[in-house]
C-alpha cells in the first residue's frame, strides 16, 4: 500500500500541471480569518528525498517550496466545502524563481491548477483531489505550523 501511495505522489509532482485550466483567470480573494486550511502544510516524499510545503495565507497568498522551487501564487478557496466535503481550491502562480521542483519539473508563470481538498476532522491534515471523489485524491499534506 505504501508503494502504491508513493506512486501517486510522484504521479501527483509530475502531472499536477495536467490537471489546470489555464484560461481561467484567478482574482485572488482574502479567507475569514478562521479558515481551517490557513497554514502551512507539508508533504513527505521520501522515495525523491524531497518534501514539498504550501503556506496559505489569509490574504489569498500561496508560498510554496519543493525540492530546488520557491514560488507564489495567488489563489481562491471555498469558504466551506462543499455538500460533498470538498474544499474548491483555484491557484495560478505568479512568481517562480525558476528552479526545478520535487520531480524534476518546473512550472510557468500564470499556470493556473483547479484542486479540490477533503479536510481530515482533525483539521491537521487533507487530502488533495482533482475530483470530488476519493478516487481522483493523489496527496496527503500535514499541517506543519
Amino acid at each position: 500500500m505504501k508503494a502504491f501511495t508513493r506512486f501517486f505522489t510522484a504521479l501527483f509532482l509530475g502531472t499536477l500541471l495536467c490537471f489546470s485550466a489555464s484560461a481561467q483567470d484567478v482574482v485572488r480573494k482574502p479567507l475569514p480569518p478562521d479558515h481551517p486550511l490557513i497554514g502551512t502544510w507539508r508533504i513527505e516524499l521520501p522515495d525523491l528525498k524531497c518534501f514539498e510545503e504550501y503556506e496559505l495565507r489569509a490574504d489569498g497568498m500561496k508560498y510554496s517550496m519543493s525540492g530546488e522551487e520557491h514560488n507564489e501564487s495567488e489563489f481562491t478557496l471555498s469558504d466551506k466545502p462543499s455538500d460533498k466535503g470538498f474544499y474548491k481550491w483555484v491557484d495560478k502562480l505568479t512568481k517562480s524563481n525558476g528552479q526545478p521542483d520535487c520531480s524534476g519539473h518546473q512550472v510557468e508563470i500564470g499556470h493556473v491548477a483547479v484542486n479540490y481538498i477533503k479536510l481530515h476532522p482533525s483539521k491537521d491534515k487533507f487530502l488533495l483531489c482533482t475530483a470530488e471523489d476519493f478516487k481522483w485524491c493523489f496527496a496527503e499534506f500535514y499541517r506543519s505550523k
